[in-house]
């Protein structure tokens, strides 16, 4: 054991485990991430696949599917200070392509899309009323990115009371260190962390 972990293990380490009414959110995968042209390029088509192969158990199982989008107005008036820091929000202005799926995700019709303007799924939006009218109590989330809009949506996940899983295979990041860092804090504090093959055997046992 390192002493990073070592010294963790001394206060965190706890598991949460799963609730018995999952929800789950894909965040953010949209075009501009997966085009190598664009300045919020980040080489993630691997996480995109697992994300999908979580979606198909979901789906199987009968569970809520929420994608969200980041949809700014054209002129960007409801970007706030935001907008005004992180500059590869341009991209998302609305009818820009850079906001669109990318290919492989085609949102069905039994799914809800929710558009945010900043990092958490939650902030702003109507993503916890509405899973608390559906009587869910565990957010899965998939998405992009692990240090930015996944960490945001985890810890609000969790602060709204729901038992918070981040999949590992299904969140991913532009760089390693980053994404590696947010894993372990967020597995430490906020929720736990799991691999794709263990979010896809918990949820086939919900058939």
């Amino acid at each position: 054991m390192s002493d990073l972990e070592d010294n963790y293990a001394k206060a965190y380490g706890q598991r949460a485990g799963f609730g018995k009414r999952p929800a789950l959110i894909l965040v953010d995968f949209v075009q501009g991430y997966f085009d190598p042209e664009c300045d919020l390029y980040a080489d993630v088509d691997d996480t995109l696949a697992s994300a999908l192969r979580v979606r198909k158990a979901a789906h199987a199982a009968g569970i809520p599917v929420i994608l969200t989008n980041v949809v700014y107005h054209p002129k960007a008036l409801d970007g706030g200070r935001f907008y005004e820091k992180a500059k590869p929000l341009h991209n998302f202005l609305k009818g820009s392509a850079m906001g669109a799926w990318p290919d492989g995700l085609v949102p069905t019709g039994y799914e809800l899309i929710i558009s945010k303007q900043y990092p958490s799924a939650f902030f702003g939006t109507s993503l916890a009323a509405t899973l608390t009218s559906l009587g869910v109590d565990n957010v899965i989330l998939t998405g992009l990115t692990t240090s930015g809009c996944i960490r945001a949506s985890c810890v609000d996940a969790m602060s709204h009371g729901f038992i918070t899983t981040v999949v590992r295979d299904a969140v991913g990041d532009r760089h390693p260190g980053p994404h590696e860092a947010n894993l372990f804090d967020m597995d430490a504090k906020y929720a736990d962390v799991v691999s794709e093959e263990a979010i896809i055997e918990h949820l086939q046992k919900l058939h």
